[in-house]
């Protein structure tokens, strides 16, 4: 009699290398962080998602960086390229959550880690030329995209699918004064700020892009996606800590031609275009 035989082991992608990236130790005010670094054309600051740098992020800045602009990857938590493990992304939360650097809970106001974010936008703006810089941030740093353009280098901020504070459904992480000089801003200059989400995402509600309208008008461009276009198979911090459909561009795209979430990429690509490369965006 033939014993019985277990399933085999199933292997995880293995974590990115990131050996087609530049990597730079950036100095912004005393403060020293790691930046990867690719391509050219203007600059466009790529931020980490919760639990950090891994192969899907990768792989939007890989696309950012195809498209035609220099893509800046800071590393801010996590180990950069690694692939999104439960309990390795569990860690990597919990740090972030009482580091200085962030504030990850309602009243915190503005994370401090966003004035340097603005420091790098301003010495990537100074190396890479060009009308100004795009920033896209993505959970965690969701917001961070738009405090970001308190630096008027960035002209260009995609919001995904922003996550702060965590345990407020409606709030924004702004602090009142950060908050009057982006509406300022806007104003000012006609800043458009462009965001995504998944209609049943329980950590970017409808509740938090009614607070970005009622702070930002018109020039807040909210997309919604239904909850079927996510990825059903996510790594697994994803499948079981996020527990929701949630990172439109990164965890959760669907990488097949005409897919939702492949057209929700191809939409950001093209309005980094229209406002940084306006002269290629006129002769698509």
């Amino acid at each position: 009699m033939t014993p019985p035989t277990s399933p085999p082991a199933t292997t995880p992608p293995a974590d990115d290398p990131i050996d087609d990236f530049d990597h730079r130790l950036v100095d912004v005010d005393g403060v020293v962080k790691t930046v990867h670094t690719a391509g050219s054309g203007p600059a466009v600051v790529v931020l980490p998602e919760m639990p950090g740098i891994s192969p899907d992020v990768l792989r939007l800045a890989r696309w950012v960086r195809d498209a035609g602009f220099t893509v800046h990857v800071p590393s801010l938590f996590g180990t950069d390229g690694a692939f999104p493990t439960l309990e390795g992304g569990r860690e990597v939360v919990r740090r972030a959550c009482v580091s200085a650097e962030f504030r990850a809970f309602a009243g915190g106001g503005t994370s401090p880690v966003t004035v340097w974010l603005r420091g790098l936008a301003r010495r990537a703006h100074a190396e890479c030329g060009g009308p100004g810089v795009g920033a896209i941030g993505l959970c965690f740093t969701g917001n961070f995209a738009l405090t970001m353009a308190l630096e008027p280098a960035v002209i260009a901020p995609v919001v995904n699918h922003p996550s702060l504070p965590l345990d407020d459904p409606g709030g924004l992480e702004l602090d009142e004064a950060d908050a009057r000089a982006i509406q300022e801003r806007v104003a000012r200059d006609g800043l458009t700020v462009l965001s995504y989400r998944f209609e049943g995402d329980r950590w970017c509600t409808g509740r938090r892009f009614a607070a970005y309208r009622a702070l930002l008008g018109d020039a807040f461009d909210g997309r919604v996606l239904p909850d079927g276009a996510a990825n059903p198979a996510p790594p697994p911090f994803f499948a079981e800590q996020v527990g929701t459909p949630h990172s439109v561009v990164t965890a959760h795209l669907v990488d097949e031609a005409g897919h939702p979430t492949v057209r929700a990429r191809d939409e950001i690509l093209a309005f980094l275009s229209d406002r940084l490369r306006p002269g290629a965006a006129a002769r698509r």
